[in-house]
C-alpha cells in the first residue's frame, strides 16, 4: 500500500513537470511568432520602400531636363503632409514642368500609401513614410533660357525612409527628423545615386 501511494505521487510530479515544459515551449513559441511578425513587416516595409525608390528613379530619367524639380529642400518630404516639398515644376519648357510636376504628386501620394486605400483610408505605404532628393551642385552653370544645368555632376541621391518596429543603428544618410520616427535608430533608409544627363546643346 505503501509503494502504490509512492508511485501515486512520482506520477504526479511527473505530470507537473511534463505541463511545466509544455507551458514554457508554448510561451517561447508565442515569442517567435512575435518576432516572425515583426521580421515579417520589417521585411514587407523595405520592398515597398524599394518599390518607391526605384520608381523615383525612373521617373527622373524619364523628366532629366525637370529632373532639378524633384529636389526637396531642406526640412521639407516627399510623403509628409505638414512639410511638403513644392509639386511645381520651372526647369525646362511648359510641358516638361508639367510631366515633371505629375511625377512629383505621384511620389508624394505613393509616400502617403494612395496605391491602396482601406475604408477610405490610405494604407499603401510604410510607416511614416517619406523621400528625399538631393543634388551635387559643384561647379554647376544653369542656361537661364532653357532652366536646364550643365557643368555640374549630374548626381542626384534619392533617399526613401520609414518607421521600423525595433531600434537598431542611426543610417548613415538623413531623411526625416528623429522626431518624426521617434529615435533615429528605429528610422530606416534606403537610397541610390544616379547620375541625369541631358540631351539638349549648351
Amino acid at each position: 500500500m505503501r509503494h502504490r501511494q509512492a508511485s501515486r505521487g512520482f506520477t504526479l510530479i511527473e505530470v507537473l513537470v511534463a505541463i511545466t515544459i509544455v507551458v514554457l515551449g508554448l510561451l517561447g513559441l508565442a515569442g517567435m511568432q512575435a518576432r516572425a511578425q515583426v521580421a515579417e513587416l520589417e521585411s514587407y516595409q523595405r520592398a515597398q520602400a524599394l518599390v518607391i525608390l526605384y520608381d523615383m528613379m525612373d521617373k527622373m530619367q524619364n523628366n532629366r531636363q525637370a529632373a532639378s524639380c524633384f529636389v526637396n529642400s531642406s526640412g521639407t518630404y516627399y510623403g509628409d503632409t505638414s512639410a511638403a516639398p513644392s509639386l511645381t515644376c520651372s526647369a525646362s519648357t511648359a510641358a516638361n514642368n508639367a510631366l515633371a510636376a505629375a511625377a512629383m504628386t505621384e511620389v508624394h501620394n505613393q509616400l502617403q500609401g494612395a496605391g491602396e486605400t482601406k475604408s477610405s483610408v490610405k494604407v499603401g505605404a510604410m510607416v511614416g513614410a517619406r523621400a528625399c532628393v538631393t543634388y551635387a551642385s559643384a561647379t554647376e552653370y544653369l542656361n537661364a533660357a532653357t532652366g536646364i544645368a550643365y557643368g555640374g555632376t549630374g548626381e542626384y541621391t534619392l533617399m526613401v525612409s520609414w518607421q521600423g518596429m525595433v531600434d537598431t543603428y542611426t543610417p548613415t544618410k538623413t531623411c526625416g527628423t528623429a522626431a518624426q520616427y521617434g529615435t533615429d535608430t528605429k528610422r530606416r533608409t534606403v537610397w541610390a545615386t544616379m547620375r541625369v544627363g541631358t540631351l539638349a546643346a549648351q
